[in-house]
């Protein structure tokens, strides 16, 4: 019997939700080895792998190759994909799949080798332009299968169903996202990481962190997207210290690149905010890579949100040894914290250290108001209020 003499617990509301995982995640060291083996158990016989010359440097590509072609596999490599793919990427990778009959994709590297692989495959199957795919849901055509492996602890693309494609002219990003282009098999394996160069694992890891950071709190978030930036924030911050401080072992490799991947998994949930809005126009104008971009404007973003999610970023705070949730002080607690994660990194944090040319604010402002990322902040995205962002992030 009920002792109603005794407080009701409050039942706290849970907003609703529409959520499905469409790619199998694989996480182990050596995972790699079964990449032929997964390849064949989903229908492959023309393999076109998607990769680039660092990952051929470093043995990688080669390693991948043998996988699929032990398996029986026929195999066509292109390995010529940029940083930040651009349209023209895509499209040499689309002539070299053009001349064979390609029934699956394999994209090996960091965001922008599994996003020009995403890019191949909307054209590939679809035909057009990738301008065509600009949105959501444009693919009016099945689309091959695809298996996606990170080399970098970064963007967390092998989780998304986005393409993030430049424009050659402007060299703008194009979110082409599609149910259709999500991953089949998604492989972890926390030994490719060990060949990431210093400045490549600094980039990827704080590109990670905002990642956490933003899907936490967007407008569009959800209890599932709250549940992967939460375990990934608290892998993230474990991993901080042991890979930048220390020498890092297979473990905290692992962490890291599980955190990135769990981030991924929250964006196809909740979506970006401001702090991607504001970095985009960096990158297009003063090719400022994408992980010191967002490092930059990330806490300066925090302070902007505090108003209206200052709970939130509490109970990150929190989770990080910080303070309460409910202390007065918990986002300016996180926004220096993410200060210092960054200068771990040896990444610079403020504007004034990078080339960049302040005149500009008013029209980078102007952009990143215009940026779709801007829409799922919490806060309203006003050119304005932009322009401030840009200002105290001027000096640190």
């Amino acid at each position: 019997m009920i002792n109603s003499s005794k407080p009701s617990t409050e039942i706290a509301k849970v907003s609703a939700f529409d959520f499905s995982l469409p790619t199998r995640t694989i996480f182990a060291p050596g995972a790699l080895s079964r990449l032929g083996s997964l390849a064949c158990e989903y229908g492959a016989h023309h393999v076109l792998l998607v990769t680039d010359q660092g990952l051929a440097q470093a043995g990688h590509e080669a390693r991948a190759v043998d996988s699929l072609k032990q398996a029986g596999l026929q195999v066509v490599v292109f390995d010529g994909v940029c940083a930040n793919p651009t349209v023209e990427d895509v499209d040499r990778a689309l002539q070299v799949a053009s001349a064979r009959q390609i029934d699956f994709i394999v994209g090996l590297g960091g965001g922008s080798s599994m996003d020009c692989a995403k890019g191949v495959n909307f054209l590939l199957t679809n035909g057009g332009k990738i301008e065509d795919y600009w949105g959501v849901g444009k693919a009016t055509r099945p689309m091959l299968p695809f298996i996606a492996i990170p080399t970098t602890s970064g963007t967390g693309s092998e989780a998304q169903s986005f393409a993030l494609i430049a424009q050659s002219e402007t060299h703008m990003k194009m979110a082409c996202g599609d149910k259709k282009a999500a991953a089949k098999v998604a492989i972890l394996d926390p030994e490719l990481t060990a060949t990431m160069p210093h400045a490549v694992a600094s980039v990827t890891a704080v590109d990670a962190l905002s990642h956490i950071v933003e899907t936490y709190v967007t407008k569009k978030r959800t209890p599932v997207s709250s549940m992967f930036s939460m375990q990934a924030w608290r892998l993230i911050i474990q991993a901080f210290p042991a890979v930048f401080q220390d020498t890092p072992d297979i473990e905290a490799r692992g962490q890291m690149l599980l955190a990135a991947h769990w981030a991924g998994a929250a964006i196809e949930q909740s979506m970006l905010g401001a702090t991607h809005a504001l970095a985009n126009p960096l990158s297009a104008h003063f090719n400022t890579v994408h992980g010191v971009a967002v490092g930059l404007m990330l806490p300066h973003v925090v302070r902007f949100n505090q108003g209206v999610v200052g709970h939130l970023y509490g109970e990150l705070a929190e989770e990080a040894g910080l303070c309460s949730a409910d202390d007065p002080e918990a986002s300016e607690k996180l926004a220096q914290y993410i200060q210092q994660l960054v200068a771990m990194t040896g990444n610079p944090t403020s504007l004034d250290q990078v080339e960049i040319d302040r005149n500009l604010f008013p029209q980078l402002a102007q952009e990143a108001a215009e940026q779709w990322t801007g829409h799922f902040n919490p806060r309203e995205v006003r050119t304005e209020l932009m322009q401030e962002i840009y200002e105290c992030a001027w000096t640190s």
